[in-house]
């Protein structure tokens, strides 16, 4: 009935003599256009290819490459929520991607690794940098002595992806065209393989290795206590983490204890002979430096000197594997002494410096040194393997040393790949829920957008016609809209089984989902996983998880 006054008081205003406009209709008032507007944007074009870009990133052929971005047409979306990874309240739920970006010992050398490793408080910040900014919406970054990698979703990979670029770049003081050709990008299941591999141990120098399950969880809290996961981050690295143990527990992968630190001492007693009778200094006292005094141990090394800045944890490790204790204001004496130094800090600066290293080996009478430097950033400064009786190991000569290790370890890597997989079928049918889900709420509702639209359009050209007639009108085009929407809808549920994470993307930039105002989006869509939550309900990680 409110449709049949709209038209009689439409009919009156236009019949009366000298009246200067079409008196607006109660549909127009309760739905301002404003609020109904398609969006239609020009889309952005697509960027050539620049001439310094490779194809191949220096990954494997076919592996997806780093891109410099291109504009993006974004819209500022509230700051509320976006540190718990959720959606801002009234925000419309989209259909993210999920991308890793990073360097690794495959793809680049010890020299360029350390000018992007990142310390757990410079870790914090800049994940914290990350989720600041418009394009990304959760972020987990993960920096070990082989590898920095970030783990981002965000509504546009493009983009996203030249954000990280550039501040890694920024890190290693060079452009960003210059690291495209050593970082590697995958996204959606093939980044959920890659980082499922890596806590896994296979995508370690050591293959197997059992230490970096420690650090992709300890890194994934620390973005959870940071407040930047959320619900693809959470559930990705619960799932890394729970493909690592599956790996460990059901491969022989996990009964080896093999590391960098071991792999280390091994290389030390092919390069001066028997260890037992040696002195040797390890720097540090963290996780690294417990792993070497360990396998100096077994080794049966007794002279042990182990130097730190805190005093307390040095004297623990010395206690616990025999041997001195000291500051690192004793090093230089120590070192007098010692056949090898293993350095295993985390400091950001050399520890050993070219010049003071000439002063001490003139104390040494020619007695030759091993210095064996497993940290990232160096502990030992570059130029100091040129002084005579001074020979440098790092972490680019531990990856030939491993290689080795790789051939004798092949065949469980396979059956370890397998329950890789296993988890990545898993947890590619979730992530497709996520995309299907949302996207069927938002592609009926920019329809009935559609409708409500020509219908107000059309509001004033129904003077003459009846109010069953304007409901039957109203009825056929939501028949329209419905019938035209079936098959999508189907076939968008269907690629729920199929993972098809990349076409629903697809089909969102067609019908311009992502666009709608917020006004009209509601959050519906937001709604319909309860997997769309604050990170703040995650609940803490059990160490038996």
């Amino acid at each position: 009935m409110r449709r049949c006054a709209a038209v009689s008081a439409a009919s009156q205003a236009t019949s009366q003599p000298g009246a200067a406009q079409r008196q607006r209709s109660p549909r127009h008032d309760r739905n301002p256009p404003s609020q109904h507007r398609l969006c239609r944007r020009r889309l952005p074009r697509i960027p050539g290819h620049t001439a310094d870009l490779r194809r191949d990133h220096g990954g494997p052929r076919g592996a997806p490459r780093a891109r410099v971005g291109r504009a993006a047409c974004s819209r500022k979306r509230a700051q509320a929520g976006k540190f718990a990874g959720g959606f801002a309240e009234g925000e419309r739920a989209s259909v993210s991607e999920l991308l890793a970006i990073g360097i690794s010992h495959k793809t680049a050398p010890v020299a360029l690794r350390e000018r992007v490793a990142l310390t757990a408080n410079e870790a914090e910040r800049f994940v914290r940098e990350l989720v600041a900014t418009d394009e990304l919406r959760e972020a987990v970054v993960i920096s070990t002595c082989n590898r920095t990698e970030a783990y981002i979703v965000a509504r546009n990979s493009v983009d996203a992806e030249s954000v990280l670029l550039s501040k890694l770049a920024g890190r290693a003081g060079i452009r960003p065209t210059e690291l495209v050709d050593i970082v590697y990008s995958p996204r959606n299941c093939d980044a959920a393989r890659h980082l499922f591999s890596v806590t896994a141990g296979l995508d370690s120098m050591i293959v197997g290795e059992n230490e970096v399950q420690g650090q992709v969880r300890r890194s994934y809290e620390a973005a959870l206590a940071a407040g930047t996961t959320g619900p693809f981050t959470n559930r990705l690295f619960r799932a890394a983490l729970q493909a690592g143990k599956r790996v460990r527990s059901e491969t022989a992968l996990g009964t080896a204890r093999v590391s960098i630190p071991s792999i280390a001492v091994a290389l030390a007693q092919e390069t001066v002979g028997d260890l037992e009778n040696r002195n040797v200094v390890v720097i540090g006292a963290g996780e690294t430096a417990e792993l070497t005094a360990r396998a100096l141990a077994d080794q049966g090394v007794t002279t042990l000197f182990v130097a730190n800045r805190r005093i307390e944890r040095a004297r623990e490790l010395a206690q616990r594997f025999g041997g001195d204790v000291g500051s690192l204001e004793e090093l230089p004496q120590r070192m007098i002494d010692a056949d090898i130094v293993v350095a295993s800090t985390s400091s950001p600066h050399p520890i050993i410096g070219v010049s003071e290293l000439e002063q001490m080996m003139e104390s040494r009478d020619g007695k030759p040194l091993l210095l064996i430097d497993i940290a990232v950033p160096r502990d030992i400064e570059e130029g100091c393997g040129d002084i005579p009786g001074v020979r440098v190991l790092n972490m680019d000569d531990l990856q030939t040393a491993a290689a080795r290790n790789l051939e004798v370890r092949e065949g469980e890597r396979d059956q370890a790949g397998e329950i890789v997989e296993d988890e990545i079928e898993r947890f590619s049918g979730w992530m497709a829920q996520q995309g299907a889900t949302p996207t069927i709420a938002a592609l009926r509702e920019h329809g009935s957008a559609i409708v409500e639209q020509v219908l107000a359009e059309n509001d004033g050209r129904w003077e003459s016609a009846s109010s069953r007639d304007v409901v039957r009108v109203e009825a056929i085009a939501r028949a329209v809209m419905q019938r035209l929407l079936h098959e999508p809808t189907i076939r968008t549920k269907a690629l729920e089984q199929g993972g098809g994470h990349g076409r629903i993307a697809v089909l969102r930039e067609l019908f311009g989902l992502d666009e709608v105002p917020e006004e009209s989006a509601g959050s519906s869509a937001a709604s319909a996983d309860p997997e769309f939550g604050q990170a703040a309900e995650v609940r803490p990680l059990r160490r038996g998880s």
